[in-house]
């Protein structure tokens, strides 16, 4: 896909991996729609210039999302790319407490419900915009899901977060396949250890500690190295189906 004047959507789009993609769409001469809960900045607003406009948006919510939709397509025409960043941590829950009390079933129902049902709301009442789009050399677009290293290498006390990231990672496939009759792509790009605000808050020795487990380079991922990938996911008419681990080669310790 030829991404110069094509209506984007990007949902987590006002900091981390989301903002990182919009800044690349906008290089790259796309228009896009971004949905947050929160804005971005004024001074990346400012520097991201007319070409974005930001509807506040609960990707959990089927009318939200549909808003937020319609506006990004009131304001630059059809979309036709999507980046699907937004979602949640997980609640760090054992299975089992100390005492031998069974977790929170309640936090487990709440993480699953952003990170998978939400993600499911934007996959398809995006596809139901993509599918009206005029076709451009043999497609109409393309969808990029965000799923995690955890999907395949869960944690101790990641049991919720795993669940819903693994789930996403499994729709890929069959949503790529779903999908191929309307000539749009999905795929699905699965971070490691992300130089994002939540690892933004951890002591620098346990911050350099991370690092040391990254083969190769050996640093945290940066917001523009999920931004890449995502534009190359877009551009890439071939690439269907996939989830690509972005990660430096980590495999995560049990914890």
């Amino acid at each position: 896909m030829k991404l110069d004047s094509v209506s984007a959507f990007v949902t987590g789009g006002s900091s981390g991996l989301g903002l990182a993609t919009v800044r690349r769409l906008v290089a790259a001469g796309a228009r896009v729609g971004v949905a947050d809960l929160n804005p971005p900045s004024d001074a990346d607003l400012a520097e991201l210039g007319d070409g974005v406009v930001f509807i506040p948006t609960d990707i959990t919510d089927e009318d939200g999302v549909n808003h937020a939709l319609d506006a990004a397509e009131d304001a630059h025409g059809t979309v036709r790319a999507v980046v699907h960043c937004a979602g949640r941590g997980g609640d760090r829950v054992r299975i089992l407490d100390r005492e031998g009390q069974p977790g929170s079933l309640e936090t487990f129902g709440d993480v699953v419900k952003v990170n998978l049902i939400g993600t499911y709301n934007v996959l398809r009442l995006s596809a139901a915009r993509i599918a009206r789009a005029e076709l451009v050399d043999g497609e109409r677009g393309a969808i990029v899901m965000t799923a995690s290293v955890a999907a395949f290498d869960g944690q101790i006390g990641q049991t919720s977060y795993t669940a819903s990231k693994a789930a996403v990672h499994g729709i890929t496939l069959v949503a790529a396949r779903d999908l191929a009759s309307r000539q749009i792509r999905v795929n699905t790009i699965a971070p490691g250890v992300f130089d994002t605000p939540m690892l933004a808050r951890l002591r620098s020795d346990i911050r350099e500690a991370l690092e040391k487990t990254v083969p190769h380079p050996s640093r945290l991922g940066g917001p523009d190295d999920y931004a890449h990938l995502a534009l190359s996911l877009l551009e890439n008419s071939y690439v269907n189906g996939e989830t690509i681990r972005l990660d430096g080669a980590i495999r995560m310790a049990p914890r």
